[in-house]
């Protein structure tokens, strides 16, 4: 029986693992006000305010996209929906208010999802508005009375009275036979159960179930997998990450680390998505346009496998062998990822249609060292040219030894056709892929040089 806190309320509910939020929330208990737009964790329409009161780690209350997120992820924790936000005796919030006072509304379909995660980031005190609100869609408004609203609302006092004590006070639940709880749990578990799919934050698999329509008949969720959730920073040099580490836990030490590295996750998803998305989970469904990949090949990160009691450790890019085939063997996950905490050169690049919440078409990396101004060593991976996460060796080689100059990349950049054969689909053609990764290994020159561009920054 998966139990949680709904609005104040206890509630147990017996129903298919796979069953989501959203559908739940509108189905079975009427509460239309969290709305379903794509169904995908895009529109941000179905977002609610999620507080995990079990997990030291969790920064307070989260929001989260209803519609990908599966009953048994909610066991024990806390949820709001747009229905529980005013005070029981109707008081508004203050961003519900400031949205009606800027005209934050017209055909107000994507406008519960907005209170929401501006509900999340009140209580957080934010005021980056233009990150907080990425996950969220408006197609008739505009943003910009929607972004005064927020900022309107920022120093309204609200004290979180009108919440309940379960936002912030555990269940007495008990422990469900589908959500292991450590690692130990899972690896007896998924080693007795080999062709079970294992869920982490549901990103992706979320979308298996209400796009694809798949029937997911054994599952084991990986949110209470507490040991999986750990960063270790013991190791002098190296910085080690638990599978299910979300990718905005993340975020908050790949930009002190690797500054480029965190502009790229800053970039993966949403806030809704990276509250939900693991590390782990990204590598695992090896997507070859999958964001973290490129940058982890660059620096030379290194995999963590388990199966049972054993344990398995191999270069991240020897994970991928061919499109929709990993080194991974029945009854084996991914456990933590390994990498360097100081490189220096490192710059990763993402080529998409919009700045927040795209798919990448093209995702470069680069890692290169030198001596006396000659590149002495280069490690140059993307995403979206090939089937796979993919170094590009034979420019690698070329560059090897040579003076650091633009004579020398642009003697090299030929050398990408032999590389890559990258397809083309409705992100991009071959032709632009490839023309964009040459220009990817131009603008690293010119990075590294002092010459680095905002894409945000519009220039005359």
């Amino acid at each position: 029986m998966i139990t949680f806190s709904l609005n104040g309320e206890t509630v147990s509910v017996d129903a298919p693992p796979t069953t989501t939020l959203l559908d739940w929330l509108r189905e079975d208990r009427r509460l239309t006000g969290t709305k379903e737009g794509c169904n995908e964790g895009d529109c941000g329409a179905c977002t609610v305010m999620v507080s995990d009161p079990l997990n030291s780690d969790e920064q307070g209350p989260k929001a989260l996209n209803a519609c990908i997120l599966f009953l048994p992820q909610l066991h024990g924790k806390a949820v709001v929906t747009v229905e529980g936000v005013s005070k029981p005796d109707g008081d508004l919030h203050p961003v519900q208010q400031a949205m009606i006072d800027h005209n934050g509304s017209q055909c107000g379909f994507c406008t519960p999802g907005f209170i929401m995660s501006m509900v999340v980031s009140h209580l957080h005190g934010r005021r980056d508005h233009d990150v907080a609100l990425s996950g969220n869609l408006c197609r008739c408004t505009g943003y910009a009375p929607i972004v005064r609203a927020a900022r309107a609302a920022e120093d309204v006092d609200w004290p979180p009275d009108w919440l309940p004590d379960r936002l912030d006070d555990p269940l007495n639940e008990t422990p469900l036979d589908i959500a292991p709880e450590s690692v130990e749990a899972l690896a007896a578990w998924y080693l007795e159960n080999p062709d079970a799919t294992l869920i982490a934050g549901a990103t992706d698999v979320g979308l298996w179930v209400t796009k694809n329509l798949r029937q997911l008949d054994k599952v084991a969720f990986l949110n209470r997998c507490w040991d999986l959730q750990v960063i270790d920073v013991t190791k002098p040099g190296l910085l080690k990450v638990g599978a299910g580490v979300t990718m905005q836990a993340f975020l908050e030490f790949a930009k002190q680390i690797h500054p480029s590295y965190g502009a790229l996750v800053r970039r993966y998803g949403s806030e809704q998505v990276r509250a939900a998305a693991t590390i782990g989970g990204n590598i695992a469904n090896a997507s070859p346009i999958g964001d973290n990949p490129p940058p982890l090949i660059a620096i030379g990160a290194t995999l963590h496998l388990r199966k049972g009691d054993q344990q398995r450790d191999m270069p991240l890019e020897d994970f991928f062998l061919d499109y929709g085939k990993q080194d991974c063997q029945p009854g084996e996950f991914v456990e933590a990822i390994s990498m360097p905490r100081e490189v220096p050169s490192l710059r990763v690049y993402k080529l998409s249609k919009r700045f927040d919440q795209d798919i990448s078409a093209v995702c470069g990396a680069f890692n290169l060292e030198f001596e006396d101004d000659r590149v002495a060593s280069a490690r140059i991976a993307f995403g979206g040219m090939a089937g796979i996460p993919k170094r590009a060796s034979s420019v690698e080689n070329a560059l090897a030894g040579k003076p650091w100059s633009d004579d020398t990349i642009q003697a090299v950049l030929p050398l990408f056709g032999d590389d890559f054969t990258p397809m083309t689909d409705m992100r991009a053609s071959s032709t632009y892929r490839l023309e964009s990764a040459r220009n990817m290994l131009v603008r690293y020159f010119h990075d590294l040089s002092g010459r680095q561009i905002d894409v945000l920054e519009v220039r005359a």
